[in-house]
């Protein structure tokens, strides 16, 4: 099975080099990659250059917003299966596409997910959050909570047949695409017991108390147009959930 791993980035010249090495240094070998830069000028070019021979496809050019560069991925992707490994992430070992195949070709499903680390931006190596996706179920989504995205792996046929990133939601563009995918037209996915990614601490849904009154307003807009009942109460109730993970490790 073809795997097209896609990598979206805006001048991250720090922390890119090791997001393409760890997919590089996967091990099994039948990987598409392909890196769509939004017009970076801070030398980030300078390094996916550095590594073109082994980057199967690359533009650079602006574009709308972080999910407009992951649906021009999609557009030109070629494999199988479809994975995102956002410029400030990497892989936590170089197992993982080998482990997504192997669970594909044995469960016959449509999609994956697995767990994730947040660690600190400048020290990987420290975890701060553990990010368990073993306890989601549909219901989840009613309160806002959804598997590790990051860790989210599809066939490229359920892209194709229900759609894309929408481009009118600033924050939660990936927690509407997995709820309508699950939640709504209830493809069917496996829950590996593995870290797959190791997450830098920071991002658009994490920056401040405004983005996080944005994303809960999408999260509950999301839920109206995917036919999932849900109200504030719930929405804002996962935060309690979330300080577990602070004391949970792999």
């Amino acid at each position: 099975m073809k795997v097209s791993i896609i990598t979206v980035a805006l001048n991250n010249v720090l922390y890119i080099e090791d997001c393409i090495q760890s997919v590089l240094s996967q091990t099994y070998k039948n990987v598409e990659y392909i890196i769509i830069d939004g017009g970076s000028t801070d030398g980030t070019i300078n390094v996916i250059k550095k590594h073109a021979d082994k980057i199967d496809k690359w533009i650079s050019e602006p574009d709308k917003s972080i999910y407009d560069a992951m649906n021009k991925g999609i557009s030109i992707a070629s494999g199988e299966i479809l994975g995102f490994l956002n410029s400030d992430d990497f892989y936590a070992s170089n197992d993982v596409i080998s482990t997504v195949v192997n669970e594909f070709q044995i469960k016959e499903v449509d999609s994956v997910f697995a767990d994730l680390v947040v660690v600190k931006r400048d020290q990987p190596e420290k975890i701060i959050r553990y990010y368990k996706s073993s306890n989601f179920n549909e219901s989840k989504f009613s309160y806002g909570l959804m598997p590790a995205h990051p860790t989210f792996f599809a066939k490229r046929e359920i892209y194709e047949k229900y759609g894309v990133f929408k481009l009118n939601y600033k924050i939660s563009a990936d927690f509407e695409l997995l709820l309508r995918f699950i939640g709504r037209h209830h493809i069917s996915y496996s829950y590996i017991p593995k870290v797959f990614i190791k997450m830098r601490a920071g991002g658009a849904s994490t920056n401040s108390f405004k983005s996080n009154l944005i994303l809960n307003k999408e999260i509950i807009r999301a839920c109206a147009e995917n036919n999932i009942r849900t109200n504030y109460l719930k929405v804002y109730s996962k935060y309690f959930l979330k300080i577990f993970e602070l004391f949970q490790r792999p």
